[in-house]
């Protein structure tokens, strides 16, 4: 080493000083890497992102290797400092040499390469892949030997390196995402995915049309009056039943009849032969699954039951699709009715509306984890049936019942808060 000029020593100092910022860099870089973004450009050919998958499916031999060339090159580095430092000053160069080396390893080799690496990972990682392949296969022997001996520790505390990374991810999680990149996509597809994501916490009973509210077509009437009830219907298909609503005889699909009817052919014999048979959903079912069973089964309506086998309420195909597009309904004749806007900016609602509809209809949060209509929701804040003209607030919504019966509440007035708007002490007398 005394023979070797000290620009050559620096030279190589310098070298090192490179391969160790690559090596810390290419480790930050390759561990920060976007998976999914990595396995896209993976699956459309891009050589470096296949590389680096390829290399992060046993992160411990990755990181093997890395660390093993990064202390090799450190150690090296501090070795050639040292000569350095004695040929320049003497014994006293050693703690000269350690300071401007630690200094300079932490600036350009550890700090700066990581900084950069983690802001701009597939420009530093994936040139790197190219580099790491080779280099693992050349140095696989001692890599494979280290990892041994370091797995050997991990399996120790219940670790097992064999595994891998499994690229997982939860509902949780792909909100998170869907929430960060909102600005790269139309807010409509955005709402869209989130809502999708929110059906696994939906179920039947949610969306339901309740069994109060059920429209069907009573055998047990008049000819004349089920004429009318077919020509008048607002929806498509319609259960079928003699005198009650849980004596369900079957669904009936009105576009079916309609041509009958207009021949006048249609009886009460080919009505029958017209039904298809009652399809029913448990009650509790997630949306989800449901949607899956409406593909699975063929059929575009369900009847609701409970443990019992009461039928409970009614659920369409499009009642689960407007969860995830919203309102889509353009025919006037079939928009809600049970949600009006009044002069003064506030809504009358019906009791019976659905608290999920009234969210989505006034843009507010009333808890849905409860109560499924908004008469239940008072009830249940109030534990009584109140009377006409009795305010409350839940989720700093004011709440003004205007109509009841001996039983529930039949209508009642809400203001949306706008945000800032003081509240009115008066309407939160009843706040729970």
């Amino acid at each position: 080493m005394n023979d070797i000029p000290l620009s050559i020593l620096f030279t190589i100092l310098g070298v090192l000083i490179l391969l160790s910022g690559f090596f810390s860099g290419s480790e930050t870089a390759l561990m920060t890497l976007n998976r999914y973004r990595m396995k896209t450009m993976a699956e459309k050919g891009h050589r470096g992102a296949i590389l680096a998958r390829r290399l992060l499916k046993r992160p411990d031999r990755l990181l093997g290797l890395i660390l093993l060339g990064n202390n090799f090159v450190n150690i090296l580095a501090s070795s050639i400092a040292t000569i350095i430092a004695l040929r320049l000053y003497g014994e006293a160069g050693i703690a000269i040499a350690t300071g401007i080396l630690t200094f300079v390893v932490l600036v350009f080799a550890e700090v700066a390469p990581k900084t950069m690496a983690a802001l701009r990972p597939e420009r530093f990682a994936f040139p790197a892949a190219y580099i790491y392949t080779p280099l693992l296969k050349i140095l696989y022997p001692l890599v494979w030997l280290v990892n041994a001996i370091a797995n050997r520790v991990l399996f120790l505390v219940g670790i097992n390196a064999e595994e891998g990374h499994k690229e997982t991810i939860n509902t949780e999680e792909v909100r998170a995402v869907v929430n960060e990149a909102r600005h790269l996509m139309p807010k409509q597809h955005s709402d869209m995915l989130l809502r999708i994501l929110d059906l696994e916490n939906t179920s039947v009973e949610d969306i339901m049309i309740p069994r109060s509210d059920i429209t069907g077509i009573d055998l047990g009437e008049d000819w004349i009056d089920i004429e009318r009830q077919i020509s008048n219907s607002q929806r498509t298909r319609v259960p079928v039943f003699e005198d009650s609503i849980d004596n369900i005889v079957g669904m009936l699909h009105l576009r079916k009849v309609l041509n009958l009817l207009s021949r006048d052919e249609l009886d009460i014999d080919t009505l029958k032969a017209q039904l298809r048979e009652p399809y029913f959903i448990p009650e509790g079912t997630p949306l989800t699954q449901q949607l899956i069973n409406f593909q699975k089964n063929r059929r575009r309506s369900g009847l609701v039951v409970d443990e019992y086998g009461s039928i409970m309420g009614l659920v369409t195909l499009e009642d689960i699709l407007e969860e995830i597009v919203g309102q889509f309904t353009t025919d006037a004749s079939a928009r809600n009715t049970s949600i009006h806007l009044q002069s003064d900016g506030s809504y009358l609602v019906d009791g019976s509306t659905h608290i999920r509809e009234v969210n989505r209809h006034l843009g507010i949060r009333l808890p849905t984890d409860g109560p499924k209509t908004l008469n239940g929701l008072i009830l249940e804040h109030l534990e009584m049936i109140p009377e006409p003209g009795t305010s409350l607030m839940i989720n700093e919504v004011p709440i003004e019942i205007t109509r009841t019966s001996s039983s529930a509440v039949q209508m009642a007035k809400l203001r949306p808060m706008t945000e800032n708007e003081p509240v009115d002490n008066n309407t939160a007398k009843l706040q729970k």
